[in-house]
């Protein structure tokens, strides 16, 4: 496993940034020589898995007029030179001059038409200097080779029509199977639209180097995981169940009784000294039936207990809403990890407006849950910017409410004040079903109660969201969203595990 499991991001600004003063020295031809040939690598790697070969295949470029137009140039020119058959149809009446001289001498041919049978269609429209809406062109041809299954398209940079900060599209956007990004990852990919749209990301180094580092530093940081990073520590022979971690879990109530058993199965599974579950008679005995190790809670919560969570299925039961109030004192007075999920984050609206909330709290919203948070924290400023900038939004409500806040969703962003936002993208259809939410819950409360203190609660979600993510991935490979929430329990491998940060 890597050491370093979480991909820097960045805004396209910063990248722009990073590239200036290499520019200013005359160091843009190298620039965008490493570029074409990061993409041209990127091309010919696709076109043998996809045919098996690489001579003889052909491949079209879409070109702009601007320096994304000239990466694609240079790498067509590059694929002509491998025997591909790299042809070019320039979507305006200028192109990067210096792209198409290479590009015409490496023998390649511009046509006005999109060639039905190409193996791969290359995005080289327009990169990171997407503002405003855009549309695809007019190209003969252009639709059929995208829509072909058969035909690859690998985007330049960005996928045209994505916008590189913040993955939002205001008109058309090309989809992509691959993204090949230069420099810098960019957020765009990880978030929004844009994340559903790239396909595979492949970044590529140019040599931006300690450039981007300084100009990164200068501002918020935000990190894609990509695998959990090995957390240090664990269970050995000198544990007992104490020493292991307690986590205690407030779920289930009479109209929604399965929610104890997802939260609680999960826990156990996701693996912790001791599982306490508070809940009704009824609900408790059933529960335990199940999962004969879980004890029940009283009242009091246990001085051992090092996590809580609470909120899967408890509605407004009395006992429930009581025991919340129980869990955030606790929290508040020892500054222990609390997980809020679900019907507890409705109950929160007197203490959200007034924040800060404990400073050991993780709040887990879906989107209309998060919608509510801002009405209630009155941040109705950030509604529009939900959907439109999602990043921006969690990390002000993070700060706004002194805790750490992760959205679900196919991109999952955890943020918290003064700490680097953390973005898990997946494709996992399949979860986007009842209960599905509980057992995350379920593996945060195990995750949160075993994890060392030096492990950031935003580290640790991480890792949660990504064993979630991976369970799913182990029941439904191809994403047809064929199981319910109960069958992912089964389906969590070995603990997802994250590293003490850097």
């Amino acid at each position: 496993m890597t050491s370093d499991a979480l991909i820097p991001l960045h805004t396209g600004r910063q990248v722009r940034d990073a590239e200036a003063p290499l520019l200013d020295a005359g160091h843009g031809p190298g620039l965008m020589s490493r570029a074409a040939h990061g993409l041209a690598l990127t091309v010919l790697r696709t076109l043998r898995e996809r045919t098996g070969r690489v001579y003889g295949t052909t491949v079209t470029g879409l070109i702009g007029p601007g320096n994304n137009g000239g990466d694609g140039l240079f790498a067509l020119a590059a694929l002509r030179r491998r025997g591909v058959d790299a042809r070019a149809v320039l979507l305006r009446d200028r192109a990067h001059a210096e792209g198409l001289a290479a590009f015409r001498a490496a023998g390649g041919r511009i046509d006005e038409t999109v060639v039905r049978v190409a193996d791969v269609v290359v995005d080289a429209i327009i990169g990171t200097g997407t503002s405003g809406g855009f549309s695809l062109p007019e190209v003969r041809g252009l639709a059929e080779a995208l829509s072909r299954t058969s035909t690859a398209v690998i985007a330049c940079d960005v996928p045209s029509g994505v916008a590189p900060d913040t993955g939002a599209v205001a008109g058309e956007a090309v989809r992509a199977d691959v993204t090949v990004t230069f420099g810098g990852t960019k957020l765009g990919l990880a978030v929004g639209e844009g994340a559903q749209l790239c396909g595979t990301v492949v970044p590529v180094d140019i040599g931006l180097g300690d450039h981007l580092a300084e100009v990164a530093e200068r501002s918020a940081r935000r990190r894609m995981l990509v695998v959990a990073d090995p957390m240090p520590g664990g269970p050995d022979a000198r544990d007992h169940k104490y020493s292991r971690g307690t986590a205690q879990v407030v779920a289930g109530s009479p109209r929604y009784p399965g929610a104890a058993a997802l939260t609680v199965g999960a826990a156990v599974r996701t693996g912790c000294g001791m599982v306490a579950l508070h809940a009704s008679g009824p609900i408790l005995d059933r529960t335990i039936a199940r999962h004969p190790e879980v004890v029940g809670a009283d009242h009091d919560i246990s001085e051992r207990v090092r996590a809580a969570a609470v909120g899967p299925g408890i509605g407004d039961d009395p006992g429930q809403v009581a025991a919340l109030h129980r869990c955030l004192d606790w929290a508040e007075r020892t500054g222990g990890r609390l997980i809020l999920d679900a019907s507890a984050l409705g109950l929160l609206r007197d203490r959200v407006a007034a924040p800060p909330l404990p400073v050991g709290t993780l709040l887990t919203p879906h989107l209309g849950e998060m919608r509510a948070l801002l009405r209630a924290a009155g941040r109705t400023d950030l509604l529009d910017s939900l959907e439109s900038d999602p990043v921006t939004a969690v990390e002000s409500l993070a700060c706004h409410l002194g805790c750490t806040l992760l959205l679900k969703g196919p991109s999952t962003i955890i943020a918290a004040p003064a700490a680097e936002t953390l973005i898990h993208r997946t494709s996992a259809p399949g979860l986007a079903t009842a209960g599905s939410g509980d057992v995350l819950t379920g593996i945060l409360a195990a995750s949160a109660a075993t994890a060392p203190a030096r492990v950031t609660t935003a580290r640790l979600a991480a890792s949660a969201v990504h064993r979630h993510a991976q369970a799913a991935h182990r029941l439904d490979p191809e994403g047809r969203g064929r199981f319910g929430a109960s069958s992912l329990i089964g389906a969590l491998g070995p603990a997802g595990e994250v590293s003490a940060g850097r």
